[in-house]
């Protein structure tokens, strides 16, 4: 915010100096484009396969995704068969008692 209101400041100044508003507006324009390109070339997307590295990457962030969701989805389900496997031998061992599950299990 702090950088809108300066540069907000500094189009008034110019506008009251006298400054044609429709320049400056181009050379604000050109210096966004400048700093742009100058920021995507400082990570290196600045070639002409850098809209392929982006479609790359975003697919490689989409399975990642995908991964951790299944992970998660598994580790649920394993959680969920143990507990109900834990509960019914919790429920035979009661119900025969310690005999008795042996006896189901021959």
């Amino acid at each position: 915010m702090i950088r809108e209101e300066m540069l907000a400041r500094l189009i008034a100044q110019e506008a009251a100096q006298g400054g044609d508003l429709v320049t400056l507006r181009a050379i604000i324009e050109e210096a966004s484009e400048l700093g742009s390109t100058r920021a995507l070339a400082g990570i290196g997307l600045d070639g002409p396969g850098a809209e392929a590295d982006i479609h790359d990457l975003r697919e490689l962030l989409a399975a990642w995704r995908d991964a951790k969701a299944s992970v998660l989805r598994a580790v649920i389900d394993w959680s969920m068969r143990l507990a109900l496997a834990g509960l019914m031998v919790l429920i035979l061992w009661r119900a025969g008692g310690r005999g008795g599950l042996v006896d189901l299990l021959r």
